[in-house]
């Protein structure tokens, strides 16, 4: 059973007070839409403030610019635990619509804390097709 389900099955027997049981062969569905931090707007933001700054100082990149995000998810999360991971990471993935009416996907990891003085929040970012110098691996795979 994942973390999550896990995580959902205690919520449902502590709001039941316990009233509620489950056999090995009980069916457990989890479906988790809300993309959460993921869609905040500073985080797109951000993604599409450097993604501006790139495609103007990486050379033979086409000068286009991030209109709109859809399809907005995150795909992993792995929580702080004290002494063994000391650092909060969300995987995120979307779809970027750019300005030459071309689609592409973007993956991002949204770090905390990981801002200034380890204050706040780091974004990494990968839109896929735009990483010339393979930063972020082949077709951002360090993101994903």
């Amino acid at each position: 059973m994942t973390r999550l389900a896990k995580l959902l099955l205690a919520s449902m027997l502590a709001v039941g007070g316990g009233s509620v049981s489950a056999s090995a062969a009980d069916m457990v569905a989890v479906h988790y839409s809300d993309p959460g931090i993921c869609a905040q707007s500073a985080v797109l933001n951000r993604i599409t403030n450097r993604f501006s700054y790139q495609v103007r100082h990486v050379p033979n990149l086409p000068q286009v610019s991030i209109v709109d995000f859809h399809g907005i998810g995150e795909t992993r999360y792995l929580p702080q635990i004290k002494n063994v991971r000391p650092i909060d990471r969300r995987y995120c993935y979307a779809k970027a619509q750019l300005s030459n009416g071309l689609t592409h996907d973007v993956w991002y990891l949204i770090e905390k804390p990981m801002g200034f003085a380890g204050v706040g929040s780091n974004v990494e970012f990968c839109v896929s097709g735009f990483d010339r110098w393979h930063v972020y691996g082949g077709r951002c795979r360090t993101v994903r």
